[in-house]
């Protein structure tokens, strides 16, 4: 099952948990209330014939898969693909990722501008919204494996930080606003 807390302003190692002192974890209904991330969990065994994933993609328009898979020895520029995922950013469109194998962190701004640490191990599917600012890393483990889901082609695009004039932030902050009801 998917963890998710608020994050200590410590920059060492991105990689380590980071828990505030003491921890204070989010809920995953808080999650998708207040910053919109929804969570499913698939078995990472059986996916590929798994219903509710078949009937997720098929209800979300997603017609477009591929896998990544982030490890020193199977990513060209390992180094340099880890700096880029860490740098804050959003997406014209959500981003979808479920975890085949491996580990690692998913980080999402709250409304108060907190950084919420996600932490994804196999069976965890995670949709970001579009507009949402996010950032990506591996933890100690520096493996994870993933399928990536899009509607129609994919787009690639990360818009780094700052970068509130484009029309999804604006949509993403007044379904904020809402509380994300649908």
């Amino acid at each position: 099952m998917v963890s998710a807390w608020l994050m200590d302003d410590d920059s060492n190692d991105q990689r380590l948990e980071h828990h505030r002192n003491p921890p204070e974890y989010v809920t995953l209904d808080k999650l998708h209330k207040t910053v919109g991330v929804e969570y499913f969990k698939i078995n990472p065994e059986t996916y590929e014939t798994d219903e509710e994933l078949k009937n997720l993609k098929s209800k979300r328009g997603y017609t477009y898969e591929d896998e990544i898979v982030i490890s020193k020895d199977c990513l060209p520029n390992y180094e340099e693909k880890l700096k880029i995922f860490f740098k804050e950013h959003l997406h014209t469109d959500e981003e979808i990722r479920f975890v085949v194998e491996g580990s690692g962190y998913f980080d999402v701004r709250d409304p108060e501008e907190n950084w919420i640490r996600i932490q994804v191990n196999p069976g965890d599917l995670l949709i970001l919204p579009a507009g949402i600012y996010h950032r990506f890393t591996l933890d100690t483990n520096n493996f994870i494996r993933a399928k990536r889901y899009f509607v129609g082609e994919p787009v690639w695009t990360p818009h780094n930080r700052p970068c509130d004039e484009m029309d999804c932030r604006q949509k993403y902050l007044s379904r904020m606003s809402k509380g994300f009801e649908e």
